[in-house]
């Protein structure tokens, strides 16, 4: 046929090449496989070469006896969390298996991989969607039985941060953890929570919004609550306007109900409504509260940095709800595992992600090699556990809840521009200038050179320009963990090189050179921290805003 069309002469060669166009782009769509996001992780089954998977990589860092790290994550416990692991500051207490860092991709050098990667290349791979198709894929799965995302992100949000898609999902604008969460090193995220349907019903079982918000604000007051404190005049929080009426319930305690109150004072006994047979508890979420959890790209161009493409997507659910005894009872039993040495166990499987012993469900999403989200493998799932485990600084083993932004400026889309850097409770000097005293540097390997170069010149942390950020400064949080134009291109291609790999059991970190703060092996002892005085039992999630 195409021989006919030549004779013909350049029209009939013209036709010719375009069947063969035609014909070669069906082959390569015949050849390539179907898009299962399940394949990669029940392939790779059951097995784990890291046993000590759950440790971070940043547990490796070298202290020098003079910059401390630890301390965001290992500290003196507080109300319910029983753990107490400051003592981690002091010494490397180490199982066998933990004592060779795992995450070698820390070491690995990218810079070639980088440069073949253009500026328009990662531009344009960061903003392609890569959340709608795992939502499509795996709604035409039978069978799978863990978390398909029903969250409708190109509907968006309301102006209240609730999604438009009556999902029942809402957005937290909240102070992003220390170190590696910042933008500056390599990620922006975003986190969004939901309550059990019975809490989003009026007490005649009828959807109620306003209702809704109650419970919200509730909760935003139970979680963020001092624990050790009783007082309701001690337990204050500022909320979004609420109807005091729709409750039946004085959540300002000035004897009267009335709509547009903005304060709670005190905790009531119950949620409200649907909900109002649920007990509120301090510091501690409801059975069935779920949070979505975003981690993205860098994009330089959007206000918010949070670029289109997701490098993972994290889900939580509270699948077993729990009391003051049994919340106690598994930090002791925590306390007891690690003392004999046993290596972390955990039921589940990729399918539907991991139980940990407070009964927390998580299940995660990360790119395959070709940019799409697919399930994590078992030990992928692994390195999730050890941060939404047992920490001494978690509250019900979460970060960022605690974290939001109080009322109803929290409740919208994350955003970094216009939030100050506060303290932490307890704390005189603002949250991230305490970090940078006290880690001496931007990140907790102490490998951020912009960071380094920026806030520490010379050497020595320039403090004032660092509380620009703070109350009362002309600046913002956005101002300290922003990374450069130039800085952002590179971490974003650094990580794409690491996702063409699929090499994350060997890490995910993002770094633009081998850091030299790391410990390949190491000997449990000493850190040289307890002998430099720079040991630290205050630090908290809660903040002073």
């Amino acid at each position: 046929m195409v021989r006919l069309f030549v004779k013909r002469g350049a029209r009939g060669a013209v036709i010719a090449l375009a069947l063969l166009a035609v014909l070669a782009a069906v082959a390569l769509v015949w050849r390539r496989p179907a898009y299962d996001p399940l394949a990669q992780a029940r392939a790779a089954g059951m097995r784990i070469e890291n046993r000590e998977a759950p440790i971070p990589s940043m547990c490796y860092t070298k202290t020098d006896g003079v910059a401390n790290p630890c301390w965001t994550c290992h500290t003196g416990g507080v109300g319910l969390n029983g753990m107490d692991d400051a003592a981690l500051q002091s010494e490397y207490a180490f199982s066998d298996v933990g004592m060779t860092n795992h995450w070698t991709n820390l070491f690995a050098g990218r810079s070639a991989a980088v440069a073949r990667i253009s500026d328009e290349e990662v531009l344009a791979y960061i903003r392609e969607d890569n959340y709608t198709p795992l939502r499509e894929a795996l709604e035409g799965l039978e069978g799978y039985p863990g978390y398909t995302p029903d969250l409708d992100f190109a509907k968006g949000f309301d102006e209240d941060g609730f999604a438009r898609d009556g999902s029942g999902w809402r957005a937290l604008r909240y102070k992003p953890f220390l170190g590696t969460f910042w933008p500056t090193n390599g990620s922006t995220d975003d986190v969004f929570i939901r309550l059990p349907p019975a809490f989003q019903r009026d007490a005649a079982g009828k959807p109620s919004r306003d209702v809704y918000r109650i419970n919200l604000s509730i909760l935003e007051a139970a979680m963020t609550a001092e624990p050790t404190e009783s007082r309701p005049e001690k337990l204050r929080r500022t909320v979004e306007p609420l109807d005091e009426r729709l409750a039946g319930v004085d959540l300002n305690r000035d004897r009267q109900l009335s709509e547009g109150v903005t304060e709670l004072l005190g905790l009531p006994a119950t949620y409200v409504g649907g909900a109002r047979a649920e007990p509120v508890a301090t510091n501690v979420y409801p059975g069935g509260t779920e949070f979505l959890h975003s981690v993205r790209y860098v994009d330089p161009d959007e206000p918010t940095l949070l670029a289109t493409r997701m490098k993972e997507l994290r889900y939580m659910r509270k699948v077993q709800g729990s009391d003051t005894w049994r919340t106690l009872n598994v930090y002791e039993q925590e306390k007891d595992k690690k003392m004999r040495g046993l290596l972390p166990v955990y039921a589940g499987t990729p399918d539907v992600g991991l139980l940990n012993d407070f009964g927390w469900q998580l299940q995660g999403f990360i790119e395959d090699a070709e940019g799409r989200l697919r399930l994590q493998t078992m030990e992928e799932h692994l390195h999730c556990m050890g941060c939404h485990g047992n920490l001494g600084v978690t509250v019900d083993q979460t970060f960022a809840f605690v974290r939001k932004v109080p009322g109803r400026e929290g409740w919208r889309y994350q955003d970094l521009r216009g939030m100050k850097d506060v303290p932490q409770r307890g704390h005189s000097n603002p949250e991230v200038l305490t970090y940078f005293q006290r880690v001496k540097g931007g990140d907790e390997f102490r490998a951020n050179e912009e960071i380094l170069t920026r806030f520490f010149p010379g050497g020595v942390l320039d403090e004032a320009t660092v509380r620009r950020a703070a109350k009362g400064g002309d600046k913002d949080l956005a101002f300290l963990v922003s990374p450069s134009r130039e800085r952002t291109l590179a971490l974003d291609k650094a990580y794409l090189a690491l996702v063409r790999e699929q090499s994350f059991i060997k890490g995910r970190d993002t770094l633009l050179a081998p850091p030299r703060n790391v410990h390949q092996t190491l000997e449990n002892g000493s850190t040289g921290l307890e002998d430099a005085g720079r040991i630290y039992t205050d630090g908290r999630l809660h903040l002073d805003w």
